[in-house]
């Protein structure tokens, strides 16, 4: 039975530990907030004091966690429990700077290191169905786990290759998203039912299922979170910063950060990043 480690029990960790324990592996999971990984007790995981215990045996470690310094920090402290050959599975989006400082790290420990970010929100990590971008060996402990929470693995080259491509993929998410909530704000500011704007756009060449779903979420009022205003936040700064080393300019990407810390600003971090409809009403 192949033995995963899970660090990081937020809105995606948690349903991929659940997916991990259904497809019959044995998993240890650990959070920095205990009480948001105890619930998983109950699904059949063991939850971890500290990332030291979490590691100590793994075939695998997954580090599902909210940005490069939590992972860096989380896998230093496991370093005790890590062992040469055990493979690293980075499945957080960290961005480029980062995920060249955690390869060091993976080889100063004799970890098998995969950049691993996934494609998806909560409904596909809770369906097990995410798009793994995996950069690095191919190695196949890691088969097993990459088929209980994803729906396909698209391998991509070496370690690096696969943040430089979900950094596009989320860019364009966040795009999308961000102009529907400027859309549907303007639609109201100007006293249009939103209801016309969805009229107009079902069924035509601009129509998704993904604007139908974050459009049903402005109009209802549902910002339960899949993805949080916060951590596109983060993303949007992870964009930036890329682009900048690669010499492109991401005007669309600055202004959803700006849209995206106004609506922090407002209430809504751990809102769904549709959230940042509110930033259309800033005097609000």
């Amino acid at each position: 039975m192949t033995t995963v480690a899970l660090l990081g029990t937020g809105i995606m960790g948690a349903a991929m530990a659940r997916n991990l324990v259904k497809a019959g592996l044995e998993v240890r999971v650990w959070n920095r907030s205990k009480e948001k990984a105890l619930p998983l007790q109950a699904d059949g995981a063991v939850v971890a004091s500290d990332p030291a215990e979490a590691v100590t045996g793994a075939d695998v470690v997954i580090t599902m966690l909210n940005d490069g310094e939590a992972v860096h920090d989380a896998m230093t402290a496991a370093a005790s429990g890590l062992r040469s050959g055990q493979v690293w599975a980075q499945m957080s989006t960290v961005g480029v700077t980062a995920i060249e400082r955690l390869g060091e790290l993976a080889r100063s420990y004799g970890l098998v290191f995969v950049d691993a970010p996934v494609q998806g929100t909560r409904q596909p990590a809770e369906a097990g169905t995410l798009v793994i971008l995996a950069a690095g060996p191919a190695d196949e402990r890691l088969e097993p786990v990459f088929s209980a929470v994803g729906a396909k693995t698209l391998w991509v080259g070496e370690a690096g290759a696969a943040t430089r491509l979900k950094l596009t993929t989320v860019g364009f998410g966040i795009a999308l998203t961000s102009v529907l909530a400027e859309a549907l704000a303007l639609a109201k500011g100007l006293g249009v039912d939103p209801a016309l704007f969805g009229e107009v756009i079902t069924g035509g060449p601009m129509d998704n299922p993904y604007l139908q779903a974050k459009m049903k979420a402005i109009v209802g009022g549902d910002y339960t979170p899949s993805f949080t205003v916060r951590n596109a936040e983060k993303d949007t700064r992870l964009i930036a910063e890329a682009a900048t080393r690669a010499g492109v300019s991401v005007d669309m990407t600055e202004a959803a950060g700006e849209r995206f810390r106004r609506a922090e600003a407002q209430g809504h971090g751990d809102d769904d990043m549709a959230a940042s409809y509110f930033a259309g009403f800033p005097s609000a």
